[in-house]
C-alpha cells in the first residue's frame, strides 16, 4: 500500500544524520539549508554530501526571554512558516535575534527585531549599486537597488551564538559591520559584512506576531519577569524588579540609579547614579505600571502600559535668546504591537508617537510619509534629565539627540513626525523616525484614569498670565507656580553650553552637523524656532 502524500507546501523530506561529535541526530527540514547546529554539544555543522562535517563549537545563548523559540510557527502572506534557527548578535547596545524561518514552499526568511517590534526579512541578490558597506554613515542617502535608501545605522557586531538549522554556516569569530537602510516605501534593507568573502543583502517589512497567528510560542514570554533571576543594584543592593523581557536598562526603584543589563547579569552590572529627585522636579503625572485603553494609530482602542519614563530638554546655543524648554516622554508597552511614547510638552500639548520601519521621503523642509505631508516645525540639539522605569534600549547618562520636528499639512494637521540621530558610546550615529498624533489632555486623563483633583496640572492651555483679566483659580495659581520651578529646574541642568562644540564633539569636526551649527552661529541662526517636541526618544534600531 503506497503512503500517504505529504500535505500540501510540506517539505518533500527531511534530512537526519549523527552529529560527527555526540552522535545525537540532526535534522534539517529543508534541502537547501547548509549548516545546523547540534542541539546536544553545540558543534557548529556543515553538509558535505550525504555526511556532516564538525567545523566548531557555538557558544551559550544569551538568555534573553524572548517569546520566539525553535519550532515557534505563523503564517505570513497566506503562507505557513516554522521557526528552525536562531542567530543571536551583540554589539554595543546589546543584542538583538534573528530567528530563520522556514517557509512551506521552501523559501527562508528571517524574523528579526526592530525597536521593540519585529521585521520580516527575505535574503535577496547584493545590488550592482549596493553601496560599500564601509563608506556607510547614519544619516547618508545612497542609491540601492535602483532605489533612494537613508542609512539609519551602522554598528560594529560580532555572532554570539547560533541554533538550530541554518541557511549558510555561522560566522563566529570576530567582529563585522552591519548596515541597516530605510526608505519611504516602510522597508528596511540590510547589508551584512559577517562573511567578507560575501556581502548579505537583505529587505524586510515590519510585522506584528499577532497578524503572523504565532504558535508555539514559549509559554512564559508574554509574563516573564527577570527580577527572578535575583538581580541587584550594583549601587545601593536593592533587588531589581524587571518585568518585560526586552529590556536594556532598568531604573532602581530604591535609589534611582540606571543599570544597564543588556548583557545579561554573570558580570559586573554597569550603571551611573542620578539625583534622588527628578530634574523636574515633578514626576511621571501617568503612574508607572499604569494602564489605560487608547486609540494610538489603530482601528481600536488598545490597552497600553506605562513601563517607562525620562524628561528632555533643549539645548539653547550659547548667547541666544532662545529658551530653554523641556518635556516629558512615557515609554508605552503593548503585548502585540510593542512600544510608543506618550508625549506631554508644555508649549505643544499631549501627543503620541511610535518609531517606524521606513523613512520618510525629505525635501528640503518638506516631508512626505504614507501619503501625508509634513512641514518642519522644530530643529533643535535635547537631552535626557531623568529616567525612571524600563526601557528597550540602553540608557545613558545625559543621552543626546539632534532633533527635528515636523508637522501635518493641510487636512493631516494633527499628524506628527520626529527624526532623531543619536550619537552611540562607541562613536557612532543613529537615525530613528517616529509618527504619530496629538492627543487632547482629557482623553489621556480618562484612559489612564487619573482622578479628577489632578487633571488641571495635565492641561496645557494656561495662557499668558494678566492683571486685568478675570482672577485667577487658586488650583491655576499653584499649577503657574509648579511649572516656574520645573523650568527653573531644568534651565539649571541644560545650560547653554556652545552648541557646536558640542556636535563637533558628538559628530568630528568634518561632520554636516558641525558645519551647518558654525555656518548657522556666523550668520546669527539658531536653526530652532521654539522649544517642544513629539518625537519619542527610541534607541537601539533595527540591530
Amino acid at each position: 500500500m503506497a503512503a500517504a502524500p505529504p500535505p500540501p507546501g510540506h517539505p518533500q523530506r527531511a534530512y537526519r544524520a549523527a552529529c560527527p561529535n555526540c552522535g545525537a541526530p540532526v535534522e534539517f527540514a529543508s534541502a537547501a539549508s547548509a549548516s545546523a547546529v547540534c542541539g546536544f554539544c553545540r558543534s557548529t555543522l556543515v553538509r558535505d554530501g550525504e555526511a556532516l562535517l564538525r567545523i566548531g563549537t557555538s557558544a551559550e545563548l544569551f538568555d534573553d526571554h524572548s517569546p520566539l523559540q525553535l519550532g515557534a510557527s505563523g503564517t505570513h502572506q497566506g503562507v505557513a512558516f516554522t521557526l528552525v534557527g536562531r542567530l543571536q548578535y551583540g554589539y554595543e547596545g546589546g543584542t538583538w535575534n534573528e530567528w530563520h524561518a522556514l517557509f512551506d514552499n521552501g523559501r527562508s526568511g528571517w524574523l528579526s527585531e526592530d525597536n521593540g517590534a519585529y521585521v520580516m526579512a527575505f535574503d535577496a541578490p547584493l545590488p550592482s549599486d549596493a553601496p560599500a558597506i564601509d563608506t556607510l554613515q547614519a544619516g547618508q542617502r545612497v542609491l540601492a537597488d535602483g532605489r533612494v535608501w537613508d542609512v539609519a545605522s551602522v554598528v560594529k557586531a560580532h555572532l554570539i551564538a547560533a541554533q538550530g538549522e541554518l541557511p549558510r554556516p555561522p560566522q563566529l569569530h570576530g567582529e563585522f559591520l552591519v548596515a541597516d537602510l530605510r526608505n519611504g516605501a516602510d522597508e528596511v534593507a540590510t547589508l551584512d559584512a559577517s562573511d567578507p568573502g560575501q556581502i548579505a543583502w537583505s529587505i524586510g517589512r515590519p510585522v506584528l506576531l499577532a497578524a503572523l497567528a504565532m504558535s508555539g510560542l514559549a509559554a512564559e514570554a508574554k509574563e516573564k519577569t527577570l527580577g527572578a533571576r535575583g538581580i541587584q543594584c550594583p549601587n545601593c543592593g536593592n533587588a531589581l524588579e524587571i518585568k518585560l523581557a526586552s529590556t536594556k536598562s532598568v531604573s532602581c526603584g530604591q535609589c534611582n540609579a540606571v543599570v544597564d543589563v543588556s548583557a545579561g547579569v554573570g558580570g559586573e552590572l554597569q550603571h551611573y547614579t542620578q539625583a534622588n529627585t527628578s530634574e523636574g522636579g515633578l514626576g511621571p503625572q501617568v503612574p508607572l505600571g499604569r494602564t489605560g485603553t487608547i486609540k494610538l494609530g489603530t482601528s481600536e482602542a488598545r490597552p497600553w502600559q506605562v513601563v517607562g519614563y525620562q524628561e528632555r530638554c533643549d539645548i539653547p546655543e550659547a548667547g541666544s535668546d532662545d529658551e530653554t524648554t523641556f518635556w516629558r516622554e512615557y515609554l508605552l508597552y503593548n503585548r502585540e504591537l510593542g512600544f510608543a511614547f506618550l508625549v506631554d510638552s508644555e508649549e505643544d500639548g499631549w501627543s503620541w508617537v511610535r518609531p517606524i520601519t521606513g523613512a520618510p521621503q525629505v525635501k528640503g523642509d518638506r516631508a512626505q510619509y504614507q501619503g501625508a505631508g509634513y512641514q518642519k516645525k522644530y530643529s533643535y540639539d535635547a537631552k535626557v534629565t531623568w529616567v525612571q522605569g524600563e526601557f528597550y534600549w540602553r540608557v545613558q547618562r545625559g543621552e543626546r539627540a539632534s532633533v527635528t520636528d515636523y508637522v501635518g499639512t493641510g487636512g493631516d494637521s494633527r499628524k506628527r513626525l520626529s527624526r532623531e540621530q543619536t550619537r552611540t558610546a562607541a562613536g557612532g550615529t543613529e537615525v530613528v523616525w517616529s509618527a504619530g498624533a496629538v492627543l487632547d489632555a482629557s482623553v489621556v486623563a480618562d484612559a489612564f484614569g487619573i482622578p479628577a483633583g489632578e487633571r488641571a496640572a495635565m492641561q496645557r492651555d494656561l495662557g499668558p498670565v494678566s492683571g486685568t483679566a478675570k482672577r485667577m483659580s487658586l488650583t491655576n495659581i499653584v499649577i503657574v507656580v509648579v511649572m516656574l520651578l520645573i523650568m527653573l529646574s531644568v534651565l539649571s541642568n541644560c545650560d547653554g553650553s556652545d552648541r557646536c562644540d558640542e556636535l563637533r564633539q558628538a559628530f568630528g569636526p568634518n561632520s554636516n552637523e558641525y558645519r551647518q551649527c558654525v555656518a548657522q552661529r556666523g550668520s546669527g541662526s539658531s536653526g530652532r524656532t521654539s522649544g517642544g517636541s513629539w518625537g519619542g526618544s527610541g534607541g537601539g534600531g533595527h540591530k
